[in-house]
C-alpha cells in the first residue's frame, strides 16, 4: 500500500508538472514572439478579396494582412524583416495555432459558441461586422434564395458560413445542394464558372467578388437575402492573457486615432506638440502605453506610422482607396454611424 501511495504521489507531481509547463507555454506566446523576432501571421491558401490577396508582385495586401502588420510593427517597430504570413485553409486555422504554426489568427474568423466553448480558443474585441448573403447571376432570374429550390450554392468548406448556409437552407424549407470548396478562389471560379447557382459568402468579400467578376459586375446580383451575421474578431490560444490584451490595445488604437485625427502622414508632428496627456502618452511621448503591455513605449506610434488608422487601413484595402470603393456602413467609428469605438487611455 505504501508503495502505491508514493507511485500515486510522484504520478500526480508528474501530471501538475506537466499541466504547469503546458500553462506557462500556453500563456507566452508574446514571449515567444519577441524572442523568435518574427511574428508568424496567418494568410489564405488562396485569396479572400480586400481581406488576404497576393498582388501581381507577390506580395500580401488586404484590411487583414494590414492588421498584420500593424501588430508586426507594434512588436517590433517595423513588420519590414519580422513578419511572415502563412498560407493556411480554413479548416486549418485551429490546429495551426495550436501547434505554433502561426502566433495568431487574422483571417475574417467568426466568433461562434462552438469555437469559443469546444476549441480552446480566445477572440479579441470584434474588428468588422458582416452579413452572410448570395450572389446569383442576373439571368438566373432569382429575386430571393427561396428562388434557388433545387439548385446548388458553392460555400468555403470548413467555415462558419457553410453552417449558416446550411442551417439556413434547412430552416426555410429551401432544397438546395450545396458544393464545398477549400479555398476562395476555387469558390469563386466553380461559381464564375456555372458549376452552382448561387454563391454564399460573407457580404464584404461578395461585394468585391462581385465588382471582380471576370464578365462584369452588372452580369451578378446579391440577393437580399440576410443568411445570419457575424462578427470577426482576432484569435489567440485560451488562457494567454497577455498576449489577448495586446489584440485588443492594437485594434483599439487604430480607432483612437482615427477618433483623434492621427493618420500616418500627420503622427511625427503630432507626437512633437501633443494636445492632450492621453494622445501623448499614445504616441510615445511621455511613457506609460507599452510597458502594462510588455511592449516599448512608442508601439501604437510605430504601428499608425506603418500603416495608418482604422480608416487608411479600411480606405485602403475595401473603400474608396481600393478597386472596390465598398461603404463602410457599419464598420465605421459610432460618430460616423458605426459600432467601432476606442477604448479610454488613462
Amino acid at each position: 500500500m505504501k508503495k502505491l501511495t508514493t507511485l500515486m504521489i510522484a504520478a500526480l507531481a508528474l501530471a501538475a508538472s506537466g499541466h504547469a509547463v503546458l500553462a506557462q507555454s500556453a500563456g507566452n506566446r508574446l514571449n515567444t514572439v519577441v524572442e523568435r523576432g518574427k511574428l508568424l501571421c496567418s494568410g489564405h491558401n488562396g485569396s479572400f478579396l480586400g481581406f488576404a490577396e497576393v498582388d501581381d508582385k507577390g506580395a500580401w495586401k488586404g484590411l487583414d494582412i494590414d492588421l498584420c502588420r500593424a501588430l508586426a510593427a507594434a512588436l517590433f517597430g517595423t513588420s519590414e524583416g519580422h513578419l511572415d504570413i502563412v498560407p493556411i485553409s480554413w479548416a486549418q486555422r485551429w490546429p495551426s495555432l495550436q501547434s505554433g504554426d502561426i502566433d495568431v489568427i487574422i483571417k475574417v474568423s467568426g466568433w461562434t459558441f462552438s469555437r469559443d466553448t469546444e476549441l480552446n480558443l480566445a477572440y479579441s474585441m470584434p474588428y468588422f461586422v458582416g452579413a452572410f448573403q448570395a450572389m446569383v447571376k442576373a439571368d438566373l432570374g432569382a429575386t430571393a434564395l427561396a428562388d434557388l429550390d433545387g439548385g446548388t450554392v458553392c460555400v468555403a468548406a470548413g467555415t462558419s458560413t457553410e453552417r449558416a448556409a446550411a442551417t439556413y437552407l434547412q430552416v426555410k424549407g429551401i432544397n438546395a445542394e450545396l458544393l464545398s470548396f477549400e479555398n476562395g478562389d476555387e469558390v469563386r471560379n466553380a461559381y464564375y464558372e456555372d458549376r452552382c447557382d448561387a454563391y454564399v459568402e460573407w457580404a464584404p468579400s461578395l461585394a468585391a467578388a462581385r465588382l471582380d467578376a471576370p464578365d462584369g459586375a452588372d452580369a451578378h446580383v446579391i440577393l437580399p437575402d440576410v443568411i445570419d451575421l457575424e462578427v470577426e474578431g482576432i484569435i489567440v490560444p485560451e488562457g494567454d492573457s497577455k498576449w489577448l490584451d495586446v489584440q485588443n490595445w492594437m485594434l483599439s488604437s487604430l480607432w483612437f486615432a482615427e477618433a483623434n485625427g492621427i493618420t500616418s502622414a500627420n503622427i511625427d508632428e503630432i507626437k512633437a506638440n501633443p494636445v492632450s496627456p492621453a494622445i501623448a502618452k499614445f504616441v510615445g511621448a511621455t511613457p506609460g502605453y507599452g510597458s502594462a503591455l510588455g511592449l516599448p513605449d512608442d508601439w501604437a506610434y510605430n504601428m499608425i506610422k506603418e500603416v495608418g488608422n482604422a480608416a487608411e487601413v479600411y480606405d485602403r484595402n475595401l473603400g474608396s482607396g481600393s478597386p472596390y470603393n465598398l461603404p463602410r456602413g457599419i464598420n465605421a467609428l459610432y460618430s460616423d454611424g458605426g459600432v467601432f469605438y476606442p477604448l479610454i487611455i488613462d
